[in-house]
């Protein structure tokens, strides 16, 4: 699951579909401001090149880290580094031929056998092989200490590959049956170049891959550190020579807080890229409709609302698309450092949220027939939505706001006035809305809610557990092992071992039911399980999820190919089939 934080993590973390931070709740520091008003008549780029907008600055070519699983980073490198499978179209799971082949070969015990194609290479010429399988099974596997990993789920549970120096075929075993097994082998942005690692320790590709079988972090603990924070971009990318690429596109070049730039793979072994450049430009989501207008861009994922919803319908020669996704809303408590620790008050705030009028005011006017989201982690556009619902209760006593109720259990509990920091990432004018909303609610209930919202929240705030609550949005997909690091324990309340759970909730019984979820194949005993998890989940007041998000995009009409994906690979999942008539 990806955060919009992005510098999450969360994602989301990111195993086979962990949730990421989504750009709603994103970084928006750096973004550009549109040029002079222009009209939609404006030239466009030249055919070379195609220009799409996001709101967050691009910051690691390593998004599977706690502090970088975020889809600032996940989205552009969806076709720089590839593997075995994607969120394809509609989000579905999709294995990726040019990469490689996997197959499930045996059920007791869960065995999966993958081969990379043997015409695999990196940009700079080095074989995608043994040691790369190695430095990805290390990091998701949790069993060599120091990786900062965002996520560990399934492979934490597989044996050590046994694979040597070249070797192009490894297998995963599991000690137990994993319900998402189809997404976890490594998937786009997950294969990372060991060559790159081993460098940093002076270790040859036998030497590097004898270390991860061996767990021995200290003999590759120069790589660890590197693979922790040496790919984080700060206003520029790192050396050519650290960012090969594995996919149709390379990275190129940054501007710090303008552009990030792609030019097509020429060792790629797969259909190249049908446009030489793609520039992905840093645009803030309220000035992106605008920056369309201006054709300084082709392509937008704008914040919805219904004046951007109405300014590009009224474009001419732009195609408009609302629908689905995988992103939902919510508020996330600081169990770590913060009064709401206690749980009455959880209650309490839970009840004075305006959840129906945030989506009234905010939502319906793009989506009619949204409602407050009644579970966290099934959308309601997924076929299980309403058993899930049923069977946990929904929202239950929290489904109305309850001022009154609110105001009696902060004055029992001795806390009026309690002054409340919400954070979340500015700047983003739909989520400013929705604190003044909550203001204007809870402050009746006996709180002093306080908008914090920052321009770096999800880099500094965040992780320091600088709040009482959190505004942003999760991006995830269809798997339900992409969200179980949201909700397990965390190994210690910091920023590198929190994984998704940011607020640092903990619950033996939920992270009981997540393992037992995790092990479960068949998908309609699923649901049992997720209805027990979310009634849980409201039991304890672990988050309050506010609405599932619409999912806008736009384009010029002359980009052919350009198909939006409601999964947290968003919109640049297929930018190498994107092309100009």
């Amino acid at each position: 699951m990806f955060q919009s934080r992005t510098s999450g993590k969360f994602l989301a973390a990111v195993a086979g579909g962990a949730l990421l931070l989504t750009a709603c709740a994103g970084n928006d520091t750096g973004a550009d401001k549109p040029a002079a008003s222009g009209s939609a008549s404006a030239s466009a780029p030249a055919a070379q090149s195609i220009t799409y907008a996001y709101e967050q600055e691009f910051h690691s070519y390593n998004n599977n880290t706690t502090a970088e699983n975020a889809t600032r980073n996940a989205g552009p490198l969806q076709r720089v580094l590839t593997g075995f499978w994607f969120y394809g179209d509609k989000g579905a799971i999709t294995p990726d031929k040019d990469f490689g082949t996997y197959e499930k070969t045996a059920d007791d015990p869960l065995t999966v056998e993958y081969t990379i194609n043997d015409k695999a290479v990196w940009s700079d010429g080095t074989p995608i092989d043994c040691d790369d399988i190695m430095l990805w099974w290390g990091f998701k596997s949790g069993k060599v200490k120091g990786f900062a990993s965002s996520d560990t789920s399934g492979i934490q549970d597989t044996k050590v590959p046994e694979c040597e120096k070249g070797g192009k075929k490894f297998t995963l075993i599991y000690d137990k049956p994993f319900a998402d097994w189809v997404a976890n082998g490594p998937g786009a942005t997950e294969f990372l170049p060991a060559h790159v690692v081993a460098k940093q320790d002076g270790l040859s590709e036998e030497d590097f891959i004898s270390a991860i079988k061996a767990a021995d972090d200290k003999k590759i603990a120069k790589g660890i550190k590197f693979w922790n924070d040496g790919w984080v971009s700060e206003g520029k990318l790192p050396a050519a020579d650290l960012i090969p690429s594995s996919g149709p596109y390379k990275l190129s070049k940054m501007d710090a807080g303008q552009s990030l730039t792609f030019v097509a793979n020429d060792k790629w072994w797969g259909t190249p890229a049908a446009t030489p450049t793609v520039v992905e430009r840093f645009i803030a989501l309220d000035e992106q409709a605008q920056a369309l207008q201006n054709r300084e861009v082709q392509i937008v994922e704008p914040q919805p609302g219904p004046d951007v919803l109405n300014q590009l319908k009224a474009l001419e020669g732009v195609q408009v698309n609302l629908g689905d996704a995988y992103t939902y809303e919510h508020l996330d408590f600081n169990f770590d450092s913060s009064p709401f620790k206690d749980k009455a008050l959880r209650e309490a705030f839970a009840k004075c949220v305006p959840r129906q009028l945030i989506v009234d005011n905010l939502i319906k006017p793009v989506a009619p027939e949204s409602k407050p989201l009644e579970v966290r982690n099934v959308a309601p556009f997924q076929a299980n939505s309403a058993a899930v619902v049923a069977a946990s209760g929904g929202a239950g006593v929290y489904a109305q706001q309850d001022i009154e109720g609110a105001k009696a259990l902060v004055e029992k509990a001795g806390k009026t006035g309690l002054e409340v920091k919400i954070g979340y990432q500015t700047p983003n004018p739909r989520r400013t809305a929705a604190v003044q909303l909550i203001i204007d609610s809870c402050n009746k209930a006996g709180f002093k809610v306080v908008d914090k919202g920052s321009e770096d929240f999800f880099g500094t705030v965040m992780p320091a557990n600088g709040y009482d609550v959190a505004l942003y949005a999760w991006s995830g997909s269809s798997l339900v092992s992409g969200w179980a690091s949201t909700f397990t324990t965390p190994k210690k309340c910091d920023g590198e071992n929190k994984g998704n759970n940011n607020g640092c909730y903990s619950s033996k019984k939920v992270d009981e039911l997540i393992k037992k979820l995790n092990s479960t194949v068949d998908l309609a005993a699923q649901d049992p399980l997720i209805a027990e998890i979310e009634k849980n989940l409201w039991a304890d007041l672990a988050t309050i999820p506010l609405f599932q998000h619409p999912g806008l995009s736009a384009w010029d009409e002359t980009v052919k190919n350009v198909v939006p994906n409601p999964a947290q690979s968003t919109i640049t999942w297929n930018m190498d089939k994107w092309s100009l008539s």
